[in-house]
C-alpha cells in the first residue's frame, strides 16, 4: 500500500465522495482557496455551486449545513479550527443534534463538519483545543477522532455517507504523519476501535492525537516487564465499549490518553 500524509488521506477522500455524489457540497471559511493541503483542488474540480467560501461566522456555517441538509444536500461544513465550533453552538446543540430526533426521524441530516483541533502546531490558545467532550454530551452526534491516515480517509469517507450529523476532528500534531493507506475505495465502521497491540497487564486507551505518545509508553512498559494493551478509540460517538470493557476484563487496569480537559 502506498504511503501518504494524513492530510492528503483526508483530501483523496474528500475528491472521491465528491465525485461519486453530486449532492455533496462543500461550504465553510477559505475552502475556495488550497491554503489548507485537505482542501486542495477541491474549488477546481467542482465549481463554486459545489465548493463556496462563506463569511467569517460560524453560527452562519451551523445554520447553512442544518438547513443545507434537511433541504435535500449532502453537506460538509468547513468549520477550520476547533475553537470556533463554540460560536456555531447554538445551530449545532439545538438543531443539528436534536432535528431528527424531534421530527421522528422524519428528517436526517447529514452532515460532516470538518476541523482541527489539539496542539502541536503553535496554534495559540484560541486554535488548540480538544472540545470533543462537549459534542459526545449532546447526544444525536457522532464523533470521530482518527489517529492514522488510513482511518483519516476510511473514516470520513464513512462520515460523510453517514445520515446523521458527524463531527470529524483532525489533530493538529498528526497533519505532517505519513502512513500506508488503501488504493481501493473503502470504508472504517464507526463505532469499532482497534487493537493496535495486545498485551496482559494494563489496557492503553489512546484517544486522536495521543496514539503515538501511547504507543510509545507500551514500548517503556514493556521495557520494564510490563506487557500493555494499546486501543486506539477511533470513534467516541459510536464508543467501542464491547472491545474496551472484554480489553479491561483481561488486564484490570485502564489508563486513557486523550488532549481534552480532565474536567
Amino acid at each position: 500500500m502506498p504511503k501518504k500524509r494524513y492530510s492528503h488521506a483526508i483530501n483523496e477522500a474528500l475528491h472521491e465522495e465528491m465525485a461519486r455524489d453530486p449532492k455533496i457540497i462543500l461550504f465553510g471559511e477559505d475552502v475556495e482557496f488550497d491554503f489548507f493541503p485537505e482542501l486542495s483542488g477541491l474549488s477546481a474540480a467542482f465549481g463554486r455551486d459545489r465548493v463556496r467560501d462563506t463569511p467569517i461566522c460560524e453560527a452562519t456555517i451551523a445554520g447553512m449545513a442544518v438547513g443545507a441538509a434537511a433541504g435535500g444536500y449532502r453537506v460538509i461544513a468547513f468549520m477550520m479550527f476547533a475553537n470556533f465550533i463554540y460560536t456555531g453552538f447554538d445551530a449545532i446543540a439545538n438543531q443539528m443534534a436534536k432535528l431528527r430526533l424531534m421530527t421522528g426521524g422524519q428528517i436526517n441530516l447529514p452532515i460532516t463538519v470538518l476541523a482541527f483541533y489539539g496542539g502541536g502546531a503553535s496554534s495559540a490558545a484560541q486554535h488548540s483545543d480538544s472540545p470533543h467532550p462537549l459534542l459526545m454530551n449532546l447526544g444525536g452526534i457522532e464523533v470521530l477522532v482518527p489517529a492514522t491516515p488510513a482511518d483519516a480517509k476510511g473514516l470520513l469517507k464513512s462520515a460523510i455517507r453517514s445520515d446523521r450529523p458527524t463531527f470529524f476532528f483532525e489533530a493538529l500534531g498528526l497533519m505532517a504523519t505519513s502512513g500506508e493507506v488503501p488504493g481501493a475505495d473503502y470504508t472504517v465502521p464507526l463505532g469499532r476501535a482497534e487493537i493496535v497491540q495486545s498485551g496482559t497487564d494494563v489496557t492503553l486507551l489512546s484517544i486522536g492525537s495521543t496514539l503515538c505518545a501511547t504507543q510509545n509508553a507500551a514500548q517503556t512498559l514493556a521495557s520494564e516487564g510490563v506487557s500493555a494493551e494499546v486501543i486506539d478509540v477511533r470513534s467516541l460517538v459510536p464508543l467501542d465499549e464491547e472491545t474496551i470493557l472484554r480489553s479491561i476484563a483481561k488486564t484490570g487496569r485502564l489508563v486513557a490518553a486523550d488532549e481534552a480537559r480532565a474536567r
